[in-house]
């Protein structure tokens, strides 16, 4: 009531102001005044003491038209004018691959729970052959990491250097390297029956967390195939090494043991571990070292205080579908920093 009291206050004076009114009518001005809400008492305001007459041609500019001055050409140049001219996005390019190749080998065979019995792999890299020449799975993912994710690695590494220091982060950074190759260490033991191993003086004991984590899923895994094994891709040179290859709830799997101080309870949060899986089983489908091919991966993120892992299982045409986005990967890293590829 009180609003429609003062515009139409306003609004009277607009007329009188603009001569709509002149004379003065009395006729006019009973009228307004025959308003119950214009004969009742006055209530104290703090705009009472608002100058009208400074304002009358705000008033009248307000009360003279019942449509907004504002159209939508007047609002589009206003933006131009705060933002400048707009820029329309390009439309998405589908790529398409220069190289594609399959993922599955048509000359092997993928093993069931029944067939997987047999001697295991472990081929070591060596050192100063030509696998020096052949860029790791690992390098190629680094070097064309996209730039959004270039860029929370980047703010990470800021944010801890800022807690720990340049060289605590450094010391931490290590840490993490050794707890996640004894982690390593630990489950070859365990997949393999060996003695409980020592890594550079460092007992197990120390991963003790870790593996308490991933108890429940080392329970499912049997029919083991490969440890810490090399693997090559000859056609599309490139080249890793995998975890383990093993059944796991009757798939046979390449697997991948992750640390991780957060939770990652979502395949998404694992980033580029899907492409690596990936890459890694087209690497041993093509690899003459091994009779067998996998169409399946595995992911087991473990943490440290002894929590349950997150274990992130991908399934055939899951696999299928990291493969075709690696394969973007590689050209990526052949076009700008690897020798072309031969095929």
């Amino acid at each position: 009531m009180r609003v429609y009291r003062l515009w139409l206050q306003s609004y009277c004076m607009s007329a009188v102001l603009s001569g709509r009114f002149s004379g003065c009518s009395c006729s006019r001005m009973a009228m307004f005044s025959s308003f119950p809400c214009l004969r009742a008492r006055k209530k104290s305001s703090q705009y009472g003491d608002v100058d009208s007459e400074h304002y009358s041609a705000l008033v009248k500019a307000v009360v003279s038209t019942r449509i907004s001055s504002q159209t939508p050409e007047s609002i589009e140049n206003e933006d131009q004018w705060l933002y400048g001219s707009i820029v329309k996005s390009k439309p998405q390019v589908c790529r398409a691959l220069k190289n594609p190749w399959p993922l599955l080998n048509d000359a092997k065979r993928v093993l069931d729970a029944e067939n997987v019995e047999g001697s295991m792999t472990r081929i070591s890299l060596q050192r100063g052959s030509d696998h020096a020449s052949i860029p790791s799975v690992t390098k190629i993912l680094q070097k064309t990491m996209s730039p959004q994710q270039a860029f929370y690695l980047e703010r990470w590494k800021k944010k801890k250097i800022a807690e720990l220091g340049v060289e605590g982060f450094k010391e931490y950074s290590n840490n993490l390297f050794t707890q996640g190759k004894l982690l390593h260490v630990a489950v070859e033991g365990i997949l393999t029956g060996e003695k409980t191993l020592i890594e550079d003086g460092v007992c197990l004991e120390n991963v003790s967390g870790y593996l308490q984590s991933i108890s429940h899923v080392l329970e499912d895994i049997t029919g083991v195939k490969a440890i810490e094994s090399v693997v090559q891709h000859q056609p599309l040179q490139y080249l890793g090494i995998v975890d383990c290859v093993a059944m796991y709830k009757n798939s046979l799997c390449v697997i991948e043991w992750k640390t991780s101080e957060k939770p990652k309870p979502f395949l998404y949060n694992t980033y580029d571990n899907p492409l690596q899986v990936a890459a890694y089983i087209g690497a041993l489908n093509s690899d003459k070292n091994y009779n067998y091919q996998v169409d399946s991966g595995l992911i087991v993120v473990a943490y440290k205080d002894g929590s349950p892992a997150h274990s992130h299982f991908l399934k055939a045409d899951q696999v299928v579908q990291y493969w075709d986005k690696w394969l973007f990967r590689l050209e990526e890293y052949m076009e700008n920093d690897g020798p072309p590829s031969p095929c």
